[in-house]
């Protein structure tokens, strides 16, 4: 599980300085984003992402990989947006809001080990599709319990369905990273 711990870090470092770079560009304008918003902007991405995974021509030449990295930090915000509320003006500094990023990371990847631990590492036989279709299951479940007005009866809440969104993706760029590695 060592090396699942390093290359999860690996590429939550590379969500991190992009999600850093458009702070310094955009300033924590997202601090106004209600939680259904953000919610849409990462079902945008995965169906984005479903859509590269179905279609054999593409108008557009990339891959997966920039829009799982935009699931994770679109996913963080939510998170970091649970904790602190929505606000009507931008407040966060890039010191804060990177902080805050590192706090939710850290709380989401020790979900992950502690889950890796019990599963056993069965992502790692995973499809990248399958874990796509795992991130869109979560994202209808969290948009029933917004509809909902967040209250569930006996499921997890908003939170922890996102934690498992950003791991799910994590788990992806791992995958794909390790696919172009095979390619090289």
């Amino acid at each position: 599980m060592a090396d699942t711990s390093n290359q999860y870090n690996e590429q939550i470092e590379k969500c991190r300085e992009l999600f850093i770079k458009k702070m310094h560009d955009y300033g924590s304008a997202w601090r106004i984003l209600r939680l259904p918003s953000l919610t849409d902007q990462i079902f945008i991405k995965a169906q984005r992402i479903r859509g590269l995974q179905q279609n054999s021509e593409r108008k557009i030449e990339e891959d997966e990989t920039s829009e799982f990295i935009g699931v994770v930090n679109y996913a963080i915000m939510a998170l970091i947006q649970l904790d602190k509320g929505i606000v009507e003006q931008p407040d966060f500094s890039l010191e804060e809001a990177t902080q805050l990023y590192d706090e939710q990371v850290a709380k989401t990847k020790q979900l992950m080990m502690d889950k890796n631990h019990d599963y056993g590492e069965a992502w790692r036989d995973m499809r990248v599709s399958s874990l796509t279709d795992l991130i869109l299951q979560k994202l209808l479940r969290v948009k029933q319990i917004e509809n909902n007005r967040g209250k569930t009866l006996v499921s997890e809440g908003i939170d922890a369905n996102y934690q498992d969104m950003i791991n799910y993706a994590i788990f992806a760029l791992i995958h794909l990273e390790k696919g172009k590695e095979n390619k090289q």
